[in-house]
């Protein structure tokens, strides 16, 4: 046998996870696992009692940034009231942070000392 004379050559092995196609052609098709993404970590925004705070204006928080409608608003006002904390809405981090951020703001421009924190929940 000749040293020089090769064997015919073999199609090149397709590497792992990679489906070799039907037709014979020598085209690979990768194949995609679909990733799984963690859904996002949430909180709750909580309004804390306090013995300052009109009603009213806790009220007025409610439906301006959390979209509650005057009923529910009510509601969850008589809550804190009469429990000392109400949820006012569950929402990712950084939502969570930007709604107490706003409260805590409103709060301050008038003058009341209601409080307001985000809890994993």
């Amino acid at each position: 046998m000749n040293p020089m004379s090769q064997e015919p050559s073999k199609a090149p092995e397709p590497p792992t996870g990679v489906t070799p196609p039907e037709d014979g052609h020598g085209a690979v098709v990768a194949e995609r696992k679909a990733q799984r993404t963690k859904p996002p970590s949430l909180y709750q925004v909580v309004l804390l009692n306090d013995d300052f705070t009109p009603m009213e204006f806790v009220v007025m928080v409610l439906q301006e940034f959390f979209q509650r409608d005057l009923e529910t608003a009510t509601h969850i006002m008589l809550k804190i009231h009469h429990e000392g904390r109400g949820v006012c809405g569950v929402y990712t981090k950084d939502v969570a942070a930007t709604k107490v951020e706003l409260v805590l703001a409103a709060a301050r421009r008038a003058g009341h000392p209601l409080q307001c924190i985000m809890e994993a929940a």
